[in-house]
C-alpha cells in the first residue's frame, strides 16, 4: 500500500457499514502510479457506442482528443482545488479527497434543460503493476435545470477506480443519473455519490453493476428541501467469484419527501451479492413516503446474497416501508418454455430477462437504454 493508504487504512468487517464487504484483498496490492497512455487515440475503441457529448478520463486524466464538448450551455471544468466536505461519514471518499488529481466540475445554469452528457472511465493497467485511480467529479444543478447524465467505467488489468461524486440539486432541478460499473474481472470498484436536494428536486439514478472482483456502490442521499425526491435503482449481475454491493443511505430531513430504493440481483456461480439499504426520518420530517425494494435471483446452489434493510424513524406522520424476496428460477417455467422448443440457456436468458424488465424500463433515456442492454446481453453471453 501507499504511505497515504497505509495512514488512512481501509474499512473493514468490522464496521457495520462494511460487514459483508472485505477489502482485504485490495489491501494487499502494490499500487504504482497510473500510467501516461501514450497512443490515446488507440482507445476509442473501448469507448461505448454512446453518441453525442462525453467527458472521457483515461487512468484519472481527462482525455480531450476522446470527449465530445459538453451541451451548449453547460460549463465543465477540471475539480481542481476547493474544500471537499461531505454530508456524511464515509472512508474511501475521505481517501479519494487526499488523493485525488483529476475531475469534472459540471454546472447547469438556472431553468436549461441540457440534454444528456456521458461521463466515462477508461482505466488501462496492462503489463503494469496494480493502478490507483482516484477520480473525483463534482455536479451543481441550478434552480429549474435538468440533465441526463450517463457514467461509464471500464478498463483491462488489475486496478482500483474508487471515484466520489458530490452532486447539488437546486430547488426544482432534476437529475437522471445512469450508472454502468463493466470494469475488468480482476479489477476493484468504489464508488461514492453524495447527493444533496432542495425543495421540488429530484433525483432519478440507476446503476448497472456487472464488471470487477470487488465493486461497491455506496449511495448519500439528503433530502434536504421540502417535496424533494429520491428514486434509487440498481441491478447487479454476478458470477464466478465476484461480490457486489449496493449500499444506500437516504436521509429525510425535510417533510412533504418521497424516496424509492428498488435493487435487483441476479447471482451465479460462488458470486455473493450484498444490498443494505437505509432510510433515516428526522423529527421535522413530517409526511415522508420513503421504500425499499430487495429482489434476488440465484442461479447457483452456491450463489450467496446478503440483504440488511434499516429504517430510522423520529417523525410520526410517515409512511415507510421495505421487503426483500430471493429465489431461483421457476422449474415450471422453464419446462413450459423448454416444451415449446426453446433452448435451454435461451428459456433461462428469457426468465432472467423478465425478472429485469421493471427496472430496466426506469430507464427511458434512448441511448442509455440501449447501452444498458448491450451490456447484459454481453453478460448473459458470457454466462453460457
Amino acid at each position: 500500500m501507499s504511505a497515504t493508504l497505509a495512514q488512512t487504512g481501509l474499512p473493514s468487517r468490522k464496521l457495520e457499514a462494511w460487514k459483508y464487504t472485505d477489502l482485504r484483498p485490495l489491501a494487499a496490492l502494490a499500487p504504482a502510479a497510473a500510467p501516461e497512455i501514450a497512443d490515446i487515440a488507440a482507445l476509442a475503441a473501448d469507448l461505448p457506442s454512446f453518441p453525442g457529448p462525453r467527458l472521457v478520463f483515461v487512468n484519472g486524466r481527462r482525455a480531450a482528443s476522446l470527449s465530445v464538448p459538453a451541451p451548449a450551455g453547460v460549463i465543465t471544468d477540471l475539480a481542481t482545488g476547493g474544500d471537499f466536505a461531505p454530508f456524511a461519514p464515509a472512508p474511501l471518499a475521505a481517501l479519494n479527497a487526499r488523493l485525488a488529481q483529476d475531475g469534472a466540475a459540471i454546472h447547469v445554469p438556472e431553468g436549461l434543460d441540457a440534454g444528456t452528457l456521458a461521463l466515462v472511465h477508461l482505466t488501462i493497467a496492462e503489463d503494469a503493476a496494480p493502478v490507483f485511480v482516484h477520480p473525483r467529479h463534482r455536479i451543481a444543478l441550478a434552480a429549474g435545470a435538468t440533465l441526463t447524465l450517463v457514467e461509464y467505467a471500464g478498463g483491462r488489468g488489475v486496478y482500483w477506480q474508487n471515484p466520489v461524486i458530490e452532486i447539488m440539486l437546486a430547488p426544482g432541478a432534476t437529475l437522471r443519473h445512469v450508472r454502468i460499473q463493466a470494469e475488468d474481472r480482476e479489477s476493484f470498484h468504489t464508488a461514492t455519490i453524495f447527493v444533496d436536494l432542495l425543495a421540488g428536486a429530484r433525483y432519478d439514478a440507476f446503476t448497472l453493476g456487472l464488471g470487477a472482483r470487488l465493486a461497491r456502490s455506496e449511495c448519500h442521499a439528503r433530502l434536504g428541501g421540502a417535496g424533494a425526491i429520491a428514486h434509487l435503482a440498481a441491478v447487479q449481475l454476478l458470477r464466478g467469484a465476484q461480490h457486489g454491493d449496493i449500499t444506500t443511505v437516504v436521509a429525510h430531513d425535510a417533510p412533504g419527501c418521497a424516496s424509492r430504493q428498488t435493487v435487483k440481483s441476479v447471482v451465479d456461480g460462488r458470486a455473493h451479492a450484498v444490498f443494505q439499504g437505509r432510510i433515516e426520518v428526522a423529527r421535522a420530517a413530517q409526511k415522508t413516503d420513503g421504500y425499499q425494494m430487495s429482489q434476488a435471483l440465484l442461479l447457483s446452489p452456491d450463489a450467496e446474497i446478503d440483504c440488511k434493510p434499516e429504517l430510522e424513524i423520529f417523525a410520526d406522520d410517515v409512511k415507510c416501508s421495505h421487503g426483500a424476496t430471493i429465489g431461483a428460477l421457476d422449474p415450471e417455467q422453464l419446462f413450459y418454455l423448454r416444451a415449446r422448443g426453446i433452448p435451454e440457456a435461451a428459456a433461462r436468458a428469457m426468465l432472467v430477462r423478465a425478472f429485469l424488465i421493471d427496472a430496466i424500463e426506469a430507464v427511458s433515456e434512448a441511448g442509455a437504454r440501449a447501452l444498458l442492454e448491450r451490456a447484459i446481453d454481453d453478460w448473459w453471453e458470457g454466462a453460457r
